[in-house]
């Protein structure tokens, strides 16, 4: 009897873990998801001062000492997510999982290669934890739905790139045969550089055409990137278009699944909509 007792012991610390950080249904999984979101917000912080010199050249040790912290903090909690779910796996290879690992990796590279750490700003992308602690996890299923019609469309979104490529090519080439060297265009992928600038309307300024020819196909260019700009929003738009409608979206629980932390569930889900493990 007590040998089965002990073997529920981790099973029971496990769960009491997974309920602390992945749901936020309890007073101290909420109380864990918005320390974690203040120490994200003050480890960007710390990223961004360290690359002001004046401050960083002042503070450095101070700095460095805060980095590696929160590096350390962040690491932990990365391990004891993967110790709490059952399919640590699944977790790893989720979004969350690749982002927590990714708010870690910068720091340990920038051992081997120095400046790296500036990288770990992507630990913006953690705060999308958010959505669970304020109840937002419905809009879940809507962002699925936009992926479902990026997905779609993705056949004619890769002829549109396509075409766009060619063109910039073929507008590249012209304007070095038109401007040549003596105003800029120095070679065919510096006019396609030009090409790519104009059509989009960024219009940087640092290259342009002088000749009468070289600005009317640069005018062309300028009108012809106004339509290309709206063309993959209407793909999108058409695709989404034909999606079934929902007529009312239905309760999302805060509940994570205890083999590889997915959320966003039914309130009465029996299974994981993403692993299909017992909830």
């Amino acid at each position: 009897m007590s040998g089965m007792q002990e073997a529920q012991k981790p099973a029971a610390w496990r769960s009491r873990l997974h309920r602390i950080i992945f749901e936020s249904d309890s007073p101290s999984g909420k109380g864990f998801d918005v320390a974690l979101i203040v120490a994200i917000f003050v480890s960007i912080v710390v990223v961004m001062l360290e690359s002001v010199k004046s401050l960083s050249d002042s503070h450095a040790t101070l700095l460095r000492l805060a980095e590696w912290g929160f590096t350390a903090l962040f690491t932990i909690e990365y391990v004891l997510r993967l110790l709490c779910v059952s399919k640590p796996l699944r977790y790893a290879r989720s979004f969350f999982g690749i982002v927590d690992l990714l708010a870690i990796l910068p720091t340990y590279i920038s051992l081997l290669v120095p400046g790296t750490q500036a990288l770990l700003v992507i630990r913006t992308l953690r705060i999308l934890r958010i959505f669970r602690v304020l109840k937002l996890v419905k809009h879940v299923r809507a962002a699925e739905n936009l992926m479902q019609a990026l997905r779609g469309s993705r056949r004619k979104i890769e002829v549109f790139l396509y075409a766009v490529f060619s063109l910039v090519v073929i507008f590249g080439s012209m304007m070095y045969l038109i401007e040549g060297p003596e105003n800029g265009f120095t070679s065919i992928p510096k006019g396609i550089y030009w090409a790519v600038v104009t059509m989009t309307t960024v219009g940087y300024g640092d290259l342009s055409p002088q000749s009468p020819l070289g600005q009317t196909v640069a005018s062309v260019i300028m009108i012809l990137g106004y339509g290309i700009i709206a063309v993959p929003t209407g793909i999108v738009s058409a695709e989404m278009a034909l999606l079934k409608p929902v007529s009312k979206p239905g309760a999302v629980s805060g509940q994570a699944c205890p083999a590889c932390g997915g959320g966003a569930h039914a309130l009465d889900a029996a299974f994981c909509r993403l692993c299909g493990s017992k909830m």
